[in-house]
């Protein structure tokens, strides 16, 4: 089972070399007369691109060029988007990656989700546009192998922006009693801040929890569906915070229901959109009897979700 800080099910944009560049933005039709490599074949938005090898030394720098601008939503942070994209390396003329053809990407855009380039490349951009961008690796994924990406690998991706979706910054709707003292306390603020999680001195349950803090209007979640949260997690021993995306800035995260641990799966289907909820996960529907990036073995995990958006693909 995956940690929960690593919910996108798309390995080569999964992320985190810290940095930060300019962005040299052009309007040109024509993806090969900003110094990028030309899009050699599947030139419209939808289609499947091929991409040339890239001429010369690549940019230093982020350079993102507008192929084809679409006349949807301005992206910014916070928002959920959808996207198809290729990717390969500038010194390369075949793909590393893509999606086109297959399931579209779905990412909250300033959650730490993806590699800085993509962060600072998209936002700004409009729903309906193709864009092409060069990563210099201090933005991608600087100077440690990526699978088949080399170490200081310059990276140029040609992505499809397909939807965006604004997601407000916390659960809304009616209060529920949390009225069991075996259970662990959500706080019900909605400012958009972490809430408090407190766990009780008691014996952890042997079966999933599954509890609405705050209950919204939304439709009912379904296992197929991306949703877009902002979650805190804690072990039930000792009450140790081990994840939260408030921690992380504060963007809510995206990720396809089908790609968590069971407990989250199996918890959150049926809720409502918009609503918080406790969930307290046993071992064996979380990660078992294995170590995770330091999670305890057999650990009981508590989380508070707030499921802020969610769609099908």
């Amino acid at each position: 089972m995956r940690r929960l800080a690593g919910l996108i099910v798309a390995p080569l944009l999964l992320l985190s070399a810290v940095a930060c560049g300019s962005e040299d933005k052009a309007s040109d039709s024509a993806s090969s007369q900003g110094g990028l490599p030309a899009i050699t074949a599947g030139a419209e938005f939808g289609q499947k691109p091929t991409l040339a090898k890239g001429e010369g030394e690549p940019p230093k720098e982020l350079k993102t060029e507008v192929v084809s601008e679409g006349d949807g939503a301005t992206l910014k942070k916070g928002d959920q988007i959808q996207v198809n994209y290729l990717g390969q390396t500038w010194d390369s003329d075949q793909p590393f990656d893509t999606s086109f053809g297959k399931q579209p990407f779905d990412l909250t855009l300033g959650a730490g989700q993806v590699i800085p380039g993509w962060e600072q490349g998209l936002e700004g951009q409009k729903v309906g546009s193709r864009v092409e961008m060069s990563i210099p690796p201090k933005l991608g994924y600087g100077d440690q192998d990526q699978g088949p990406i080399k170490a200081n690998s310059t990276l140029v991706f040609v992505v499809d922006v397909l939807k965006a979706t604004t997601v407000p910054k916390s659960a809304k709707g009616t209060e529920v009693a949390q009225d069991n003292i075996d259970l662990p306390k959500v706080g019900t603020n909605t400012d958009g801040k972490a809430p408090s999680l407190t766990v009780p001195d008691k014996t952890a349950p042997t079966k999933l929890v599954a509890n609405y803090v705050i209950e919204g209007d939304g439709p009912a979640v379904k296992k197929t569906d991306t949703l877009a949260v902002a979650y805190k997690g804690v072990l039930w021993k000792g009450g140790k915070e081990f994840d939260s995306s408030y921690a992380r800035g504060g963007a809510p995260v995206s990720f396809p229901l089908s790609g968590v641990i069971q407990g989250w799966q199996q918890g959150l289907e049926g809720k409502k959109v918009g609503s918080r909820v406790l969930l307290v996960i046993p071992p064996a529907q979380g990660y078992g009897d294995k170590e995770q990036n330091g999670i305890p073995a057999n650990s009981t995990l508590v989380f508070s979700v707030d499921i802020l958006s969610a769609s099908s693909s």
